[in-house]
């Protein structure tokens, strides 16, 4: 199992918190990348009764990062703004997922 990035106040050296920093950079490149093949996966199961650009369940999820952001401590423009581009980059991934799935090429 690998080991998380340290606790900040464990930190002594600057070497320790860009360390962790680097930790934290690659878990979340990695957490984009199960992300995506979830997205992939929905993509299969989507009969297309599931409305990709349904706004209400945009701004449900959007409020509650926001809001888990602000409780956190981290920036909530950027988490929203973050977020705002993830929507738009998932729906787009998942498009082009289904149409490679009609076209028989996944």
């Amino acid at each position: 199992m690998s080991e998380g990035p340290p606790n900040p106040d464990d930190c002594v050296t600057l070497d320790d918190v860009f360390g962790g920093i680097d930790l934290v950079d690659r878990q979340l490149i990695d957490l984009l990348s199960r992300r995506f093949a979830l997205v992939r996966a929905a993509a299969k199961l989507n009969d297309g009764r599931f409305n990709l650009d349904d706004e209400d369940r945009r701004r449900a999820v959007l409020s509650a990062i926001r809001r888990r952001a602000f409780e956190q401590g981290v920036p909530v423009g950027l988490v929203g703004d973050f977020w705002d581009r993830l929507f738009d980059a998932s729906v787009a991934f998942e498009r082009q997922a289904r149409e490679r799935l009609r076209a028989g090429n996944e």
